[in-house]
């Protein structure tokens, strides 16, 4: 089972995964818990070369090869052999990410993006997506009380976020039988039931 998980700066998707995967491991299932970019060793260093901060000239097409780049390697190396050998996957941030981010953040072609992540994946789709809905200024806030390291993808002003949140809303609206929104505004606890209870009831 491969299930990503969506959602704009401070919507608490890394705790829910977190939980989940606790969750999900108590009833005996293999789980791996990975992210984008990110994942494996290879990916894990272009991610860095992503985040970093100082890293502000990089052109907009620049920054999409170097995400195909890490998704290529993370499914490559860890998500399909892990699928392969039945286990469970939750990935925090995939594909859609790039569309979201890049496509409606940035404003680059939708089209020659889902090439590229085509190529990049070989294919490769979540049977689930869920999504952590929350408003953007509500996100931001959360993001800078929690005190978490910044990257070079916390720069943007709050108009890209906006964007960002109406790019997902297209996603899903797209493709409603892959994605479950969530209000990510609701406690922990109460997010962490209804996403227990959703896995459970597509196993």
């Amino acid at each position: 089972m491969f299930i990503t998980f969506e959602g704009s700066e401070g919507s608490g998707k890394t705790t829910q995964i977190t939980l989940l995967a606790d969750f999900l491991r108590q009833r005996g299932l293999s789980v791996v818990v990975t992210r984008e970019p990110g994942g494996t060793p290879i990916a894990e260093q272009v991610r860095q070369v992503l985040h970093d901060v100082q890293n502000t000239a990089m052109t907009a097409e620049a920054e999409i090869l170097l995400y195909a780049a890490s998704r290529a390697q993370h499914v490559g190396e860890l998500i399909r052999p892990a699928l392969a050998q039945g286990q469970w996957v939750l990935c925090d941030r995939f594909a859609d990410s790039t569309l979201a981010y890049q496509g409606y953040g940035r404003g680059l072609d939708l089209a020659a993006l889902r090439q590229i992540t085509q190529f990049a994946t070989g294919g490769l789709q979540p049977q689930r997506t869920f999504y952590f809905d929350i408003d953007v200024q509500t996100g931001l806030e959360r993001r800078v009380a929690g005190e978490l390291e910044m990257n070079r993808m916390d720069l943007q002003q709050q108009a890209f976020y906006e964007r960002v949140r109406a790019g997902y809303n297209e996603l899903i609206a797209a493709e409603p039988n892959r994605w479950v929104r969530l209000n990510a505004a609701r406690p922990i606890a109460d997010i962490q039931t209804e996403l227990q209870q959703l896995v459970m009831s597509n196993e």
